[in-house]
């Protein structure tokens, strides 16, 4: 017998003026995603390391909310430049398991639309999964530049 768990899914999506090879290079590349994915005032990632490769793995570290966090990962889908798919583990959630985030770009005329989907969430988990507007804020705002 096999007993199935409920999870949720989170959908955000933003519309970014740039081209989608832009946008998927601000994703992958560590040095610019370091920079980027945070939120003034509540956290900020100081590293990433990534094998960008499907079936390679990512870590990123950094502080939120005064305390170190570090999520990490494994690539499942990499097509640049119009998906990016992994999962992840953060360390603020003990006792979760993993979830995976997928990016998906659409661009029309040098503008690309970034639908992230992430799935796989407990009703428990969910709280602790609502920055997505933020990063997709952060993201275009660096990719605009």
């Amino acid at each position: 017998m096999t007993t199935a768990v409920a999870t949720q899914t989170i959908v955000h999506e933003v519309t970014i003026n740039a081209t989608a090879a832009r946008v998927f290079e601000a994703l992958t590349d560590p040095e610019q995603r370091r920079l980027w994915w945070g939120r003034d005032g509540r956290f900020q990632t100081t590293l990433v390391e990534s094998d960008l490769r499907v079936g390679g793995k990512f870590k990123m570290s950094g502080t939120g909310f005064g305390r170190p966090f570090t999520v990490t990962g494994e690539y499942r889908a990499i097509e640049p430049p119009r998906l990016l798919a992994f999962t992840w583990l953060p360390s603020w959630q003990a006792g979760t398991s993993e979830t995976l985030v997928r990016f998906d770009l659409s661009e029309t005329d040098g503008v690309t639309t970034v639908r992230v989907t992430h799935s796989g969430i407990t009703p428990e988990g969910l709280e602790a999964h609502q920055g997505w507007a933020q990063i997709l804020a952060g993201l275009r705002s660096f990719a605009e530049r």
